[in-house]
């Protein structure tokens, strides 16, 4: 059972994210299943701050509990794509983030348009195998000098994987479908799919005051605001149009860095007013 938990401070921008198998909620960002249901409003600006240091955001990754050196090199590999963009940027992971970077503060300044990988630690339970939100809280905040944004993500292959792991995993009630084969796993590519949610969030409304749509309290940020969306022409109990390896089976819609194969979520375009998928 393990988590993976994001830390990002304001000044400097640091993510600490935190990957765990069992947890009772999550830190002060609240993550947002994949509901299925398509966006009914628009994300607005609420005036607060953004992650947006021109020399980028700074990602600390806690692995907490045991991962495989699979699982920790395809998460690695996903993290160095923000960087090395892979062999077709069209459809890169970096490619995919700039609409992220649209998102602006009210001096116009964007958020940052990178995120890089610059420590890890490892962490055999510390806190025991079943965290609460209070002590993913603890555990987080520990050492911390500055505001903290932080997240935790558990192993949909333990928990939820119906939801946090699809469309490479069924819900047990919802639209009918097929799984899609996973080109890094199930667990580890359900793991992806939300971390990439969380980094698009804690970008872009990382104190509760920047772009969200509804209650502050349970925010739907840029990607939480296009759940289920991942290629055009989605609908609920339908990913949209991807690629597909002709080797694998797996489906995707972003190359990586090592070669590695991602399926990225759709984000509200703030231009377009619509969900954004990678093309």
């Amino acid at each position: 059972m393990s988590s993976l938990f994001l830390r990002s401070l304001l000044l400097p921008l640091i993510c600490v994210l935190a990957l765990a198998p069992w947890s009772h909620g999550l830190s002060q960002r609240q993550q947002q299943p994949s509901s299925l249901v398509a966006a009914s409003n628009t994300v607005r600006y609420h005036g607060g701050p953004l992650l947006s240091n021109s020399n980028g955001i700074n990602v600390y990754l806690v692995w907490y509990g045991g991962f495989s050196l699979k699982d920790r090199s395809s998460i690695t590999d996903f993290f160095a794509s923000f960087v090395s963009p892979g062999p077709r940027q069209g459809r890169s992971v970096s490619t995919w983030w700039r609409t992220v970077s649209t998102y602006k503060d009210k001096t116009g300044k964007p958020v940052s348009n990178t995120v890089r990988l610059v420590k890890q630690v490892d962490d055999a339970y510390s806190s025991g195998k079943n965290l609460k939100r209070a002590q993913t809280a603890n555990f987080i905040l520990v050492g911390a000098t500055s505001q903290v944004v932080f997240a935790h993500v558990g192993d949909p292959t333990v928990q939820c994987h119906g939801l946090c792991a699809w469309p490479y995993a069924l819900p047990a009630y919802g639209p009918p479908g097929q799984a899609l084969v996973a080109p890094n796993g199930i667990g580890t590519d359900g793991m992806i799919i939300n971390i990439a949610t969380l980094l698009a969030g804690a970008a872009s409304n990382p104190f509760k005051t920047g772009y969200f749509q509804g209650d502050a309290l349970a925010p739907l940020e840029a990607v939480a605001a296009c759940p289920g969306i991942f290629g055009s022409g989605a609908y609920p109990g339908y990913p949209g149009a991807l690629l597909v390896n002709k080797m694998s089976k797996a489906s995707y819609n972003a190359y990586g860095a090592n070669g590695r194969q991602f399926i990225l979520p759709a984000i509200w375009d703030l231009i377009s007013l619509n969900c954004k998928v990678i093309t």
